[in-house]
């Protein structure tokens, strides 16, 4: 038994030893997947970057990967280095942020067929085996529900808060409730920013004045009140996001378009309560 609390406590030392240079964590979930919590991750972490921040983006969500993909390097090859004898692998910089992603080591179009004590120590290696610096902000982007790559976050990691994405139709929000009552309970009690609503309206862009609510009206404000929570933004649909997703630019890279200055008041609300 004695053995066990050792190799716990060695563990739990070595993560506060790899963490020790980053100010802020900052996990990013939500109740169910395709509700574009990747996508408010990511351009989360370049509207921080273009603040002057240094930032950093892990992406946790082991059985879906999708960083790869938004910041188009899906292909490239991971290396590593050595510092004072310890292997550590080199996060990739683009847009001033630096990235890690399990879709680095794994092929693309292959599933990943892991058990939960499988997937949480890759977690757990990505995260402290990346030599991530001096960061002001990391950025983790987690998997959909409140599974076993949560549970090593929550109880491994010191997580400064976490925020939640949903869109506005109730089987998100409800999703979404169940999250956020796990990162609120007692033996957890993590700091909940707010929740994020995504795809909360659609404007045309020769109608900019027009709101059409395609997925229902207010499901996430009704879910903040409800949770004495903040509603932080409102994210609007767009094909723009859509476009740049796919291409590798995501869309708080152009601060003046209004999907763009979104992301850029999501990341003041960010730093400001994390001063």
């Amino acid at each position: 038994m004695a053995n066990i609390f050792e190799q716990r406590k060695e563990k739990g030392e070595r993560i506060l030893s790899s963490m020790r240079n980053i100010k802020h964590l900052i996990a990013v979930g939500s109740g169910k997947g395709g509700v574009g919590k990747s996508t408010v991750a990511a351009n989360l972490a370049i509207a921080l970057a273009q603040k002057g921040f240094r930032v950093g983006l892990a992406d946790a969500d082991i059985y879906g990967p999708s960083i790869p993909t938004l910041f188009n390097i899906d292909d490239n090859k991971v290396m590593g280095t050595e510092v004072e004898g310890k292997s550590y692998i080199l996060p990739f910089e683009k847009f001033g942020i630096k990235l890690m992603s399990i879709g680095f080591f794994v092929e693309k179009d292959k599933p990943l067929i892991w058990r939960g004590p499988m997937a949480s120590n890759t977690l757990n290696q990505l995260l402290v085996e990346t030599l991530w610096g001096e960061l002001d902000y990391l950025i983790i982007d987690t998997p959909p529900g409140t599974g076993d790559i949560q549970l090593t976050l929550t109880q491994d990691f010191p997580l400064s808060a976490a925020m939640f994405v949903c869109t506005p139709q109730q089987l998100a929000v409800a999703d979404v409730r169940r999250a956020v009552n796990m990162y609120k309970n007692e033996k957890i009690n993590i700091p909940i920013l707010g929740l994020v609503e995504n795809m909360a309206y659609f404007t045309p862009k020769e109608l900019p004045n027009n709101k059409y609510y395609i997925f229902g009206k207010d499901g996430a404000q009704q879910l903040a009140q409800e949770l004495n929570l903040e509603l932080l933004v409102q994210i609007p649909i767009s094909e723009d996001v859509s476009l740049t997703n796919d291409n590798g630019n995501p869309i708080a890279l152009d601060y003046t378009s209004m999907e763009g200055k979104t992301f850029g008041e999501l990341a003041t609300i960010v730093s400001q309560r994390l001063k």
